[in-house]
């Protein structure tokens, strides 16, 4: 297989498992409040969180290859606002368009596109640099997603959404599909 080929298709694998693993942590969350627990002042939420990653992905992914990714109608700040009063519906729904967002640019790239430039903030960097950034980026935020709701969640019991605690020794295979 070309590698070409074979860096979107793992870029694409990673993406869609960093999905799943945000939203069968969120899953475990009883009700809507959950979204909205902040550990302390200077912490964000789960709503903060997926606010801010609907917007990135909104502004980076749309129009990936012809415009910068930091869109002027973009406003980084404001995603990072707490609104109390968003249900985990409406949440789910900022969350899902900035994924289709990003899947519908992502899966319509080409062996031949990881050749070219684009531009985040100004800053010129080769497609496979700026797919990078996207993957580390949700995964850090994924990562936090993934605590607040086992927080959220203690009281009702959280399931791990990989491989559990003094499970690693019967673990087997496992990394296709988390």
């Amino acid at each position: 297989m070309e590698f070409g080929k074979h860096y979107l298709e793992n870029a694409g694998f990673e993406l869609a498992r960093l999905k799943r693993l945000a939203e069968a942590a969120m899953e475990q969350i009883p009700e809507d409040a959950g979204f909205h627990i902040e550990l302390d002042e200077a912490s964000n939420s789960i709503a903060v969180i997926l606010q801010h990653l609907s917007g990135n992905m909104v502004s980076r992914w749309t129009d990936f290859l012809a415009s910068d990714g930091e869109k002027p109608d973009r406003h980084r700040d404001r995603e990072f606002e707490a609104q109390r009063d968003r249900t985990r519906d409406e949440l789910m729904a900022l969350w899902e368009r900035g994924w289709a967002t990003l899947f519908a640019s992502f899966d319509a790239l080409t062996p031949k596109a990881l050749e070219r430039n684009v531009t985040i903030r100004g800053e010129a960097l080769t497609v496979p640099e700026a797919i990078q950034h996207q993957v580390v980026h949700v995964a850090y935020h994924v990562g936090q997603i993934v605590y607040l709701a086992r927080h959220a969640s203690a009281k009702s019991g959280w399931k791990s959404v990989s491989i559990p605690k003094e499970s690693s020794e019967n673990a087997k295979g496992g990394y296709k599909t988390i």
